[in-house]
């Protein structure tokens, strides 16, 4: 019998998902924060290489003739809106709600997902990885946080200097470490052979017993992070891992309009470059960076992968009322 109108996860599970969405709303609100609320359709969009949005025309929403040029777009992430509530003066401010990105199933990924993201004014790298590694603790009953930076995570665990070594270098220590290149690489890329070894080396090695915070990333890894003029530079982002799982993204947050627009450029230029469809660089967030955007961080925290540490769950699936499959 077709039973596929049941949830895939059970009332068990659905019951300890809300009671850790509780806590984490209690964990901000005792902290001062304010819950915010903002369009999952927006005409503006997240320009990444490697996210790919759903689109809808926005005549189909509204049904006018005048719209039927224009997307609409569902978001990625609430970054966009909720910097222009930054702006607009608020000071520490969080979020639950659903992101949707194409071509990302399997037991770590849903299309539709859900998403806490977090930004305190004020807040340098420090402090904005002091706040994540808080929460982590509290939420996961985890020991105090470990940090290290990117460098120190390839050295220790793939015998690499991520910024020194050379592309046959890096494919070398690849090689060495047992990786097979099962999927299309760009074999002059740096940057891929980086995220190759990170995927398949480092990254299961993290937060093993306590959760691992890793710091100052590539400068050609930066987002949306403020590049700082090291030697060489490094990007103020920062990422958690908990037993070998990617569990939040964060950043000290760029505030520069022009900068954020050079990158929105390059970002599509590298789409083009993959095949994957140009997306609009022109945002009502780049207008209210012109106008002011208070210097923050900012995380973003997959809520699903957080109940799967929580629950020792092995799918996704296992945590969602409805995968897509089921939706």
């Amino acid at each position: 019998m077709n039973s596929d109108f049941f949830p895939s996860a059970n009332r068990e599970l659905l019951q300890k998902r809300a009671d850790l969405l509780r806590r984490v709303r209690k964990f901000f609100d005792d902290r001062h924060f304010i819950e915010v609320e903002t369009p999952l359709l927006s005409h503006d969009i997240v320009v990444d290489r490697h996210l790919h949005p759903i689109g809808i025309s926005k005549k189909q929403v509204t049904g006018a003739e005048r719209d039927k040029d224009q997307m609409l777009w569902l978001q990625t992430s609430p970054e966009f809106a909720m910097k222009r509530i930054l702006a607009s003066g608020a000071q520490a401010i969080y979020q639950i709600g659903k992101a949707f990105r194409q071509s990302e199933t399997g037991d770590m990924h849903n299309p539709e997902f859900t998403m806490l993201e977090w930004y305190r004014v004020g807040d340098d790298m420090k402090l904005g990885m002091d706040l994540l590694a808080e929460l982590v603790e509290k939420i996961l009953k985890k020991p105090r946080t470990q940090r290290m930076t990117y460098k120190e995570a390839f050295r220790r665990m793939a015998k690499v200097d991520p910024f020194a070594s050379s592309v046959s270098e890096l494919k070398l220590a690849a090689e060495q470490a047992g990786v097979w290149v099962l999927l299309p690489i760009d074999q002059s890329s740096r940057d891929d052979w980086l995220n190759l070894i990170l995927s398949r080396v480092v990254e299961p090695q993290l937060g093993r017993g306590a959760a691992t915070i890793i710091y100052d990333w590539p400068a050609s890894q930066s987002a949306l992070a403020i590049v700082r003029d090291d030697q060489p530079s490094v990007a103020e982002r920062f990422e958690i891992y908990v037993d070998g799982v990617e569990l939040a993204n964060g950043y000290h947050e760029l505030l520069d309009a022009d900068e954020f627009s050079k990158r929105n450029s390059i970002n599509n230029q590298q789409r083009l470059k993959d095949g994957s469809p140009l997306l609009p660089e022109e945002s009502r967030l780049l207008e209210a960076m012109k106008h002011g955007l208070p210097g923050c961080a900012g995380v973003a925290l997959g809520i699903d992968r957080l109940v799967m540490l929580a629950v020792g769950a092995k799918s996704i699936r296992e945590v969602l009322a409805f995968p897509i499959d089921r939706a």
